[in-house]
């Protein structure tokens, strides 16, 4: 079976500006050293390594601050990791935080193709799509209307069908399956099953060993950005 994502050493440092403020504060750190703007070097993650097939899962469990939504974001591309090696292999949708990409000021039509066009689908690929699309997200003529008059629930039921339409090979979700209502949250559930049997791969981020048992075969456990434990699930 080929591997979806290949990751070897990922280690990521942040640089963190404390006192970094205006004019007015480099002037008063001038006389005053607790205005000052000061540098600390933050390591996120440190030489993460696994690797992925094509139709696995892997829950990647944590305490907050434990690096997991950084791995993602690393994975997802918004961000290079510092050292070590990323290999992807195939279509990824990232369900980091939805709606982010959105136009505030674009109908959810408007978004869909947007959106849709950010994960390389064509204009023709999501007409096909946009019924479908539409349909799953239940927002009827809400859909003609600007995103910016959407609740959060809204919000989450385009992002979540937009992202399920546009077939991805991998699928990245930090913690939002457990966002919406109940009918709806199980309609995402089936959903990513249906995909996962077709050979999608997929990593989910959760606090809850119970929910990465759900959904995943694997976990990595982080904590302080280390991998400090790794297995199946029995």
């Amino acid at each position: 079976m080929a591997y979806a994502i290949n990751a070897k050493n990922i280690s990521k440092h942040f640089i963190l500006r404390h006192n970094a403020g205006g004019l007015k504060n480099r002037f008063i750190g001038i006389f005053n050293p607790q205005y000052r703007q000061r540098l600390e070097s933050f390591n996120a993650l440190h030489d993460v390594s696994f690797d992925l097939k094509q139709g696995e899962s892997l829950a990647l469990l944590g305490h907050n601050g434990s690096g997991k939504s950084t791995l993602l974001q690393i994975i997802s591309g918004i961000y290079r990791p510092t050292s070590g090696k990323l290999i992807t292999h195939g279509r990824i949708a990232p369900l980091i935080e939805l709606g982010v990409g959105f136009h505030h000021e674009l109908t959810g039509e408007e978004n869909i193709y947007l959106n849709a066009s950010l994960f390389g689908l064509t204009n023709k690929e999501t007409r096909s799509r946009f019924n479908e699309i539409v349909d799953f997200s239940e927002l009827g003529n809400f859909i003609d209307t600007p995103v910016k008059n959407y609740s959060s629930g809204m919000y989450m039921r385009l992002g979540f069908s937009i992202a399920m339409h546009v077939e991805p090979d991998i699928l990245l979700a930090d913690e939002i399956l457990a966002v919406g209502d109940a009918d709806f949250r199980e309609k995402c559930h089936a959903r990513i099953r249906e995909m996962q049997a077709g050979g999608m791969a997929l990593i989910l981020v959760t606090h809850s060993a119970a929910e990465g048992r759900m959904f995943c075969q694997r976990y990595l456990n982080l904590a302080h950005g280390r991998v400090v434990g790794e297995g199946y699930f029995s």
